[in-house]
């Protein structure tokens, strides 16, 4: 009990020691446990919505699109079915509103409200003469109201209401996205994917709409004795020339705006736990380079190896379980700004929830964290011999022919950058770890970017990319502070550890901007390394997640990556290098 309160003690007094750095260790941490948190608790939040729009719209558990001409009768009286709405023809044609022409899915409907999907009207009436009731989401995409007028093949129609249906996902989906009998040739340009919208008017209206053979279908809604049958039914029920899609499917694609949010956010997680290692690992072993003597009065008055490396570890487990408390707390109370399931759907989300299985995992990974930051360098000094510590001698360099060779023809700043980064090698690795994730991430969205622009790019704002850009800008950002911060502890690590070098070379006659931008150097001869790694790591990761589907951004895009960061890294280290430089050297021999 003794030997715990020991290090209890001793951890948190190094703790008050260094309360800056415990801060920004517990910040770094808690971004990683936030956005874990917030990408777990979105789990499952938007089914609610859909089964709200479902009940309120009498939702079908299957919808079936038919080419013209194709019998229904078979799936009408299946034994599985007990009721049926349609069929209703389909045009697919070209809307012009609001100053926006794009592609558009337009349903025949009755007058009469149907047994069987019957879209709830969230403002104004239902279809008549003249009149087309839009799709909510698409509406507010388009920005039209009630009232509007606009144009479906060459034909004038007032707008009569906006509703919301089940059987049909919300826009930017549609019809195609689960199956759909028919895809017009007039819609396909290129690599890009239609996204139409959704509206509705009267049959007779749909029909002469259907201007060509290919832009003209039929769609079917049917109830099943048993809902959750539906995949199955499906699969027995598969045909050529019909596209049927379980209500099963969806939802799922209603999901999308949440789950593609989530995913973002689980993958940004990760990428900060790397980033958090790699600057606590530097931050330890300078905290390590500062206090060697400490250690070697500790092992003086009978502290084990243990205990030295207890004690750091103790520190650090403690902040990571502090981190972790806290972001779950942030996480819990910022996932419902991402719960909205868009305008396509009535009712609230569920409120997300942080289950015991998510508490787990995010105090398993802050931990991980602290650990596998801590522990070598925990190690390291308990190994220390307790003479070398209590002497606290300056470190020797590693001579290495090949290395002496290639800098002693270098220019004075390259010279010592090259030769203060092979002076701490696994300082190095983590730097160049520290910039591949960042660019990495960086890479992976901006190879996003480039893939919506050739593939899903409309003249109509797209509710699902504008949320999923807003997430990847929000990750964005938190790496490059995340990778700022690294970058000031690595090369605040370098300044102290390369005092008696750098005051040995003004000594020889380097000036204290030579050894300046040679610190500078230290720090972006690795980010130039880093950088190279996390291009192609990024394009890959991002493939990765479209399974499959490689896509490279323009090279320029590229090139500016590696150009900004080395210059972000220059710039960056420049100041806290230039403060160490000017240190007087005859005071640090």
């Amino acid at each position: 009990m003794s030997r715990i309160l020991v290090i209890l003690r001793l951890a948190a007094r190094d703790l008050r020691r260094h309360p800056a750095e415990a801060v920004l260790i517990l910040l770094v941490i808690a971004v990683t446990t936030t956005t874990l948190t917030v990408g777990l608790a979105l789990y499952g939040v938007t089914d609610k919505p859909y089964q709200h729009t479902r009940t309120a719209t009498a939702g079908p558990d299957l919808v079936v699109s038919m080419r013209p001409g194709q019998s229904a009768d078979a799936l009408i009286h299946a034994s599985a079915v007990t009721g049926h709405s349609g069929p209703y023809p389909v045009a697919s044609t070209i809307l012009h509103a609001g100053g926006h022409t794009t592609p558009v899915i337009a349903a025949g409907r009755d007058r009469t409200p149907a047994a069987v999907d019957q879209p709830t009207l969230t403002q104004g009436s239902w279809v008549s003469e003249g009149g087309v009731v839009f799709e909510r989401s698409f509406a507010d995409a388009l920005g039209v109201h009630v009232g509007d007028q606009v144009t479906l093949s060459g034909r004038t129609f007032h707008i009569v209401g906006t509703a919301v249906t089940a059987a049909i996902p919300a826009y930017p989906s549609s019809l195609c996205n689960t199956g759909c009998a028919v895809l017009p040739r007039s819609w396909l340009n290129g690599s890009r994917s239609p996204s139409p919208g959704l509206v509705w008017l009267t049959r007779t209206a749909a029909q002469r709409l259907a201007t060509t053979p290919d832009s003209l279908s039929y769609l079917l809604n049917l109830k099943l004795a048993d809902p959750a049958a539906a995949p199955a039914f499906v699969a027995a029920h598969t045909s050529d020339s019909a596209a049927e899609s379980s209500w099963q499917q969806i939802r799922d694609v209603d999901n999308l705006v949440v789950k593609n949010e989530q995913l973002v956010l689980q993958v940004g997680s990760w990428l900060f736990g790397l980033l958090a290692m790699a600057g606590l690992a530097v931050l330890v072993g300078r905290r390590m380079v500062e206090q060697t003597r400490r250690v070697g009065l500790l092992k003086a008055v009978g502290g084990t190896p243990g205990l030295v490396a207890a004690v750091l570890l103790a520190e650090h487990l403690a902040l990571a379980l502090s981190a972790a408390v806290a972001g779950l707390a942030a996480g819990w109370l910022t996932a419902p700004l991402f719960a909205s399931a868009g305008a396509g759907l009535v009712g609230t989300p569920d409120t997300p929830s942080v289950t015991l299985s998510t508490i787990g995992l995010v105090v398993t990974v802050a931990l991980t964290v602290a650990v596998a930051a801590t522990l070598v360098p925990a190690i390291r000094a308990a190994r220390t011999s307790t003479v070398a510590a209590l002497t606290d001698a300056a470190r020797p360099p590693r001579r290495r022919a090949w290395l002496i060779a290639l800098s002693a023809r270098l220019p004075i700043p390259l010279l010592l950058g090259l030769r203060l980064t092979s002076r701490r090698p696994r300082r190095g690795i983590l730097n160049v770890l520290s910039i591949a994730v960042t660019v990495t991430g960086i890479v992976a969205i901006l190879t996003n970017y480039s893939f919506l622009a050739d593939h899903l790019s409309s003249d109509v704002d797209n509710p699902r990319i504008d949320r999923m850009n807003q997430v990847m800008a929000m990750i964005t950002v938190l790496l490059v502070i995340l990778a700022a911060v690294n970058m000031l502890f690595i090369t605040w690590a370098t300044v102290l550890d390369a005092r008696r070098s750098s005051a040995l070379a003004r000594a020889l006659g380097a000036t204290p901007q030579q050894v300046s931008a040679g610190l500078t150097a230290a720090q972006a001869l690795p980010a130039l390394i880093g950088t190279t790694l996390g291009i192609p790591t990024g394009v890959l990761l991002n493939k990765i997640l479209r399974q499959g589907i490689l896509t490279v951004p323009p090279l320029w895009w590229l090139l500016a990556v590696l150009v900004g960061t080395v210059l972000a890294v220059a710039g960056l280290t420049a100041i806290p290098a230039r403060i160490g430089a000017r240190h007087p050297a005859a005071e640090t021999l």
